[in-house]
């Protein structure tokens, strides 16, 4: 009579295995590539993940035509010193291109959870193919591929990650500050 509890229990230990490896969506704070365990730090949430994505057309990005030059401008520069902030870890620089009241996220865990990565971890991010697709006066997502390597300073472990993400910039005052991120990470083989 024992052996069907432990096929149950090997079953159910299989399934959650199963579920916990496929590749997923994450949507957290804003570092990626930490432990399971631990609070995601490179990826803002999204509340609805329906209003948040990008089209492809032939393998290619589509990007938004509508936005005027000063806007896109000012968009891309804030991307710029959202990424240039984090990798030089100038945590007043990072947080002042956080949007104040963010979608994703709580703006004091997230300064509380990036003053940690940095004290932890030496990470750095890159970015390329970066491109403004979808932009109203409100709000504007700029999808780009990263490329994450993170070296936990007290144990050297290193991690490397690559994947999608789209940061979505809300405005706030006439500037633009990032409100949430969606990252899909690439399947590790």
């Amino acid at each position: 009579m024992k052996y069907p509890y432990i096929l149950l229990l090997t079953m159910t230990a299989l399934l959650l295995t199963a579920c916990s490896n496929e590749e997923s969506t994450n949507s957290g704070s804003v570092n990626d590539g930490e432990s399971a365990n631990e609070s995601n730090a490179l990826e803002h949430g999204v509340k609805d993940q329906g209003e948040v994505g990008f089209e492809m057309a032939g393998g290619k990005i589509e990007e938004a035509t509508n936005v005027p030059d000063e806007q896109r401008q000012a968009i891309l520069s804030a991307f710029n010193n959202y990424m240039k902030a984090f990798n030089e870890e100038d945590v007043e620089t990072y947080m002042s291109v956080i949007a104040k009241e963010p979608e994703g996220f709580e703006y004091a865990d997230e300064e509380q959870l990036v003053r940690k990565t940095f004290k932890e971890y030496n990470v750095d991010r890159t970015a390329d193919n970066i491109t403004l697709i979808k932009y109203d006066k409100n709000q504007a997502q700029v999808f780009a591929n990263f490329d994450i390597s993170m070296v936990q300073e007290s144990t050297g472990a290193e991690l490397d990650r690559s994947g999608r993400q789209v940061t979505v910039f809300t405005n706030e005052d006439g500037e633009w500050k990032v409100t949430s991120v969606f990252f899909i990470g690439d399947k590790v083989e």
